[in-house]
């Protein structure tokens, strides 16, 4: 087949640098029959494209559903009387959410062992997401268990747009109520046994209002607890562990402030605990008889204090914890008897226990680059903290440790069958010297029979935004690409989190450029190095990551032999300039706002939609969501509709569109590993063949 070819409407946006041509601006309009006839169309040639890889693509759905034990069953939660768990089922898409009764052993020190059938077959089903998703898209929101434990408050999304429909289940019965909540945003939580607490979206899908449901009510009579104009703010409402305060949290990308209000008396006011400042951060939880606080207040990386119930401001703040440059505070787990601290230091995720007496001591492992995060931890007075492990070679662990004694019980970890040997894959972490000499820390992972020589192909992943960052994870499909003499590489670029909120802040805003030239640059040692290939290297992205995709085969299209970018954020000064998107008005504290002249000029620089040019550009493969809410449909359409009509070569450029999905695409787990089995013919194909 030909590639489709998007027809041309003139289209001009007034920019400060002067007019802009934008022929393919049409395909915004979703309600234009063109435009699903185009989006159908290329889904269409890539399939058509792709069909030659058909027996690849079945062959790798085929390793990552084998090595899957399909039916399975987590490790239980303990929590009151009972304890939680999900199974999943052979041949079914989503987990059923089960629990049983649970011993008070159990439940202090939070040691129960998986299941074995026999147990699961005696526990009640609360939910089963099989049972409820209808079509092609379900993803489950709220899962929250009301204090007597007698209901369920759950809600779902079915077709990607994050507009949930909550319902209350009578756990006794194993009915939903006729309290009904439509078109709210994905969590809550209860305040007590008969109220639930709620948010709601505006019209850009901003979370902006906490309400207040009394059970048996009518929504239409619920009350609004908390209102955040300021379209900067995203609000959202929490419960302390121990479960005494609720805590409603309106926070903008470098700003935020916390109001609390008893669980004793949820219908009370709720009280501030300190008014925002801009560039205060800050997150409130209760240890005990005071509140502990993580706040970024003259401290960068973030310190922790504590205050007083009845007086929380910062007039009254004492340090706990202080501040240390690099040690990036992400947040804290209290408990009756301790306080674990989670943070990242040398690119590394952190837990630290810290004691009433001012001990600490820090949770530490054998390998090198891992990630390690909290676990469900639903007990106030637990002896034993329970956490997640893995790393790049490494199957994901549930593990619970002794607070006290250090004592440690692997719990779960997760079944890679056949024949998987962790130690048939090495891992290793190098740093790469970016173009202003910043060192840039890349995790790599290959089969020990893959040489380090400069002849293996290679896939680069990176995000770098956010100041999300982003530990190396373990992957079942990424065994497929391994097993084949592919090696892996994530790149902690700037823009993330992983060394501090400097790296942050050094890959933001005006600064944005590094996070492109850290991946450049990154793959450029890891060819140096011997583990890549010239002319064999592919890179791979997300979202923001799926902009740094775009942004660095603009500048070096030649490095790059292909390119994944998976719902990628592409016309960033258009999207930008437009206060009416959804969440457009959020994000300029990230990426800035162009209709200022020098933010336009910084981010006309590197937007990929912008800065497509005649070149031989890699083979490229996009995704996109026709119901995404955060990355419209329209961006990712658009660009491989400007790159189809210059591109030079006869390099592939395929643009697959999820009808009725969002940004996450497929939410069925054989769905997803099809979609993922099709990414990795694709980059094999373009690698290896």
């Amino acid at each position: 087949m030909l590639p489709p070819r998007a027809k041309r409407v003139p289209h001009v946006h007034q920019r400060h640098a002067g007019p802009i041509d934008d022929p393919y601006a049409w395909l915004r309009d979703r309600d234009d029959p063109d435009t699903i006839a185009y989006l159908e169309a290329e889904n269409v040639f890539a399939d058509d494209w792709l069909a030659r890889l058909t027996d690849l693509r079945n062959t790798i759905f085929d390793e990552i559903k084998t090595r899957t034990k399909e039916t399975d069953l987590s490790v239980p939660v303990p929590h009151g009387p009972w304890e939680y768990f999900t199974r999943t089922v052979e041949g079914l898409d989503y987990p059923v959410h089960c629990r049983r009764p649970s011993s008070a052993g159990a439940r202090r020190q939070q040691t129960s062992t998986a299941l074995d059938d026999d147990a699961a077959l005696e526990g009640t089903v609360l939910l089963d997401e099989n049972a409820e998703a209808r079509g092609d898209h379900f993803a489950l929101g709220a899962f929250e268990i009301s204090p007597d434990q007698r209901r369920l408050a759950w809600s779902c999304d079915r077709d990607g747009g994050e507009q949930y429909a909550l319902a209350i289940r009578d756990l006794d019965s194993g009915d939903d109520l006729d309290d009904r909540l439509i078109d709210v945003a994905a969590g809550g939580v209860w305040g007590d046994d008969a109220t639930f607490f709620y948010v709601r979206l505006d019209e850009s899908m901003r979370p902006h209002q906490v309400w207040r449901h009394v059970l048996g009510s009518e929504p239409s009579n619920d009350a609004l607890v908390f209102e955040d104009d300021d379209e900067r703010f995203w609000v959202d409402v929490d419960r302390t562990r121990s479960g005494d305060w609720l805590v409603i949290t309106s926070a903008s990308k470098t700003t935020s402030e916390v109001w609390i209000l008893p669980t004793a008396d949820p219908c009370a006011p709720a009280r501030l605990v300190e008014p925002r400042i801009d560039g205060h951060e800050y997150s409130v939880d209760l240890w005990n008889d005071r509140f502990v606080i993580t706040t970024n207040d003259g401290a960068e990386d973030f310190k922790i204090v504590t205050a007083p119930v009845d007086e929380p401001g910062r007039a009254h703040w004492v340090e706990l914890v202080a501040h240390q440059a690099g040690r990036r505070i992400v947040g804290t787990d209290p408990f009756a008897r301790h306080l674990v601290v989670h943070e990242w230091m040398d690119a590394t995720p952190r837990l630290r226990v810290l004691f009433a007496d001012g001990s600490e001591r820090v949770l530490t492992f054998d390998t090198a680059a891992h990630d390690v995060e909290p676990n469900l931890n639903l007990e106030y007075e637990a002896t034993s903290y329970r956490f997640s492990y893995q790393a790049l070679s490494v199957p994901p662990q549930v593990l619970s440790e002794d607070v006290v004694t250090g004592e440690r019980t692997l719990l779960k970890e997760l079944p890679v069958l056949g024949d998987f040997d962790r130690s048939r894959y090495r891992t290793t972490r190098v740093w790469a010297p970016s173009s202003d000499g910043v060192s840039v820390p890349v995790d790599v992972v290959h089969h020990i029979d893959t040489p380090v020589d400069g002849g293996a192909p290679c896939v680069v992943y990176a995000y770098g935004a956010y100041e999300i960052s982003i530990p190396p994870w373990f992957s079942i499909a990424r065994l497929s690409l391994l097993d084949r003499g592919v090696v892996f590489a994530v790149v902690h670029a700037r823009g993330g989190g992983e060394l501090g909120r400097r790296w942050y802040l050094d890959g933001k805003l005006t600064a944005k450029a590094n996070t492109f030239t850290d991946v450049i640059a990154s793959a450029e040692h890891l060819i140096a190095t011997g583990y890549a290939a010239p002319g064999r290297i592919a890179v791979r992205g997300g979202s923001a990551g799926g902009l740094m995709v775009g942004a660095v085969i603009n500048r070096r299209p030649e490095l790059f032999t292909a390119a994944v970018a998976e719902v990628p954020f592409v016309d960033v000064v258009t999207t930008m300039s437009d206060p009416s998107l959804p969440l457009t008005v959020t994000e300029w504290e990230e990426w800035g706002d162009p209709r200022q002249p020098d933010y336009e000029a910084v981010m006309t620089a590197y937007s990929p939609y912008d800065n497509v040019v005649p070149a031989e550009y890699p083979s490229l493969f996009v995704t996109a969501g026709l119901n995404d809410p955060r990355v419209s449909f329209h961006e990712p359409a658009k660009w491989v509709a400007k790159l189809r009509a210059v591109a030079t070569g006869d390099r592939p450029i395929l643009l697959r569109t999820e009808l009725g999905a969002g940004h996450g695409g497929p939410t069925g787990r054989y769905d997803a590993w099809r979609d993922e089995a099709r990414l990795l013919a694709f980059l094999l194909d373009q690698l290896v063949s």
